[in-house]
């Protein structure tokens, strides 16, 4: 089977025709350069709007690199043309394998974002025979073509969250679809800023937004006021994780509190050692720190009655009905209002 057969049968193009592959040496490698040229009487299409138009000169020869074929490098040559266009003027002609000034045929491009999910960008590019430049422009191509393309369909629940992606305190703010039987990425943002979720919420359609139920975030002050904006009809849920972090932080606060003033008062170092016996869970304590907690809730501290609410509260999440949740909310709310003030 020849060279032209092949490519006509997994990459035909319309007004083209495939002429004799030639090797040549590119970079040092042997590689296989298929010469492309237009059908006798076919009219370039213009780059700008489209449309077929008459030819007005044509260009230097270009490479657009192909996948590879038994692991040699392939390249289409063709030599563009340019149209003279009613409408856009003198414009390079568009061609059905590429797009723009890339150099890489538009299927090479999928070929190499679909290993981007398996394999490191640059182990893509040492086994495929392209740059880490190559690929990464692939993926984004990739991306770009998904975002415009995609289809909301119904979004009733969605999770904001951000993840840490450069030291210096570099984040990405990422929106998820978390519906039962549809969960996918639908977003990623720049910087963990009000500006950045914003942006999200304008991407959407209205038709869309109006129609989120849920929204699932942590307590961060922007992402619940931008919700509040955008989708305020829906149910806020907050993160279980951020906000038990709350706590944590609130008795870590006590505890050091309070050991400053019983040692200003000369009484003895009790809480001294102490913080990850107050702070972890009483299932991830160590055999030292669990005897050391017991001897702690001997004591009427500050601190050993905020360790015992936050134990108290763990039971909220256990309950399946909204007015049990609630009444057992409103009674823990109130007894021990002393201790959460501080």
């Amino acid at each position: 089977m020849q060279l032209k057969t092949i490519l006509n049968h997994v990459e035909k193009h319309k007004s083209f025709v495939y002429g004799d592959g030639k090797w040549r040496h590119v970079h040092g490698e042997l590689s296989l350069h298929v010469p492309i040229r237009p059908r006798r009487g076919s009219r370039p299409v213009c780059g700008g709007c489209g449309r077929r138009g008459p030819q007005y000169d044509r260009l230097a020869r270009r490479r657009f690199q192909f996948v590879p074929l038994w692991g040699v490098a392939v390249y289409f040559v063709y030599r563009m043309r340019r149209v003279d266009c009613r409408t856009c003027g003198v414009r390079v002609e568009q061609v059905p394998w590429g797009k723009g000034r890339c150099h890489l045929t538009n299927t090479y491009r999928w070929f190499l974002a679909a290993w981007a999910r398996r394999l490191s960008w640059q182990e893509v590019a040492v086994v495929f025979h392209t740059s880490w430049q190559s690929v990464f422009r692939s993926v984004r191509y990739a991306v770009v073509w998904g975002l415009v393309h995609r289809k909301w369909g119904s979004v009733g629940a969605i999770g904001i969250d951000e993840i840490a992606w450069r030291k210096g305190h570099k984040y990405l703010t990422l929106v998820y679809q978390i519906d039962e039987g549809c969960r996918r990425l639908l977003w990623i943002g720049r910087e963990r800023t009000e500006e950045t979720l914003t942006r999200f919420f304008l991407n959407v359609p209205r038709r869309v937004r109006i129609r989120i139920r849920f929204v699932c975030s942590d307590l961060w002050k922007p992402y619940l006021k931008v919700v509040a904006n955008y989708a305020g009809q829906a149910v806020h849920v907050l993160d279980r994780f951020h906000l038990m972090m709350h706590f944590s932080k609130a008795i870590d606060e006590i505890r050091a509190g309070e050991a400053r003033r019983l040692k200003e008062d000369g009484y003895e170092p009790v809480l001294k050692h102490s913080r990850w016996c107050l702070l972890k869970r009483p299932e991830n304590l160590t055999v030292k720190q669990t005897v050391r907690l017991a001897e702690l809730v001997k004591y009427n501290l500050r601190s050993v009655r905020a360790y015992l609410l936050k134990e108290e509260f763990q039971r909220f999440w256990e309950y399946v009905s909204p007015g049990w949740a609630v009444r057992f909310l409103d009674e823990w709310c109130t007894r021990d209002s002393t201790t959460k003030r501080n």
